[in-house]
């Protein structure tokens, strides 16, 4: 079954407003990107303390399992990699960006 496509009237293009894009499904008083760079900061930041809590936790003998300690420093190390490879993609913008002539 298929749907008919219909033409885009300019009644139904409406002006994107940059304060009312959110990303993750909630939306910051103190502005989308600025929130959604503090959110990546503080999920990384989760991620390692996660991490630390299983290693010590192990360590010390408190029953955690050898796999879940693997587990929970891979999703740290890539989680920190992920947030690497974005921070480096926003610089190249930024930089190409700047070296656009006006």
């Amino acid at each position: 079954m298929s749907l008919p496509i219909g033409p885009i009237s300019p009644s139904a293009i409406q002006a994107a407003d940059p304060a009312s894009i959110t990303f993750g499904g909630s939306q910051s008083q103190t502005g989308t990107f600025q929130a959604l760079l503090s959110d990546a900061v503080g999920s990384v930041q989760h991620f390692q303390e996660n991490s630390q809590q299983a290693i010590n936790n192990f360590l010390s003998g408190g029953g955690q399992e050898l796999h879940q300690v693997a587990l929970a420093a891979q999703q740290s190390q890539l989680a920190f990699d992920m947030f690497v490879q974005v921070r480096n993609k926003m610089i190249s913008a930024y930089q190409e960006v700047m070296r656009m002539q006006l």
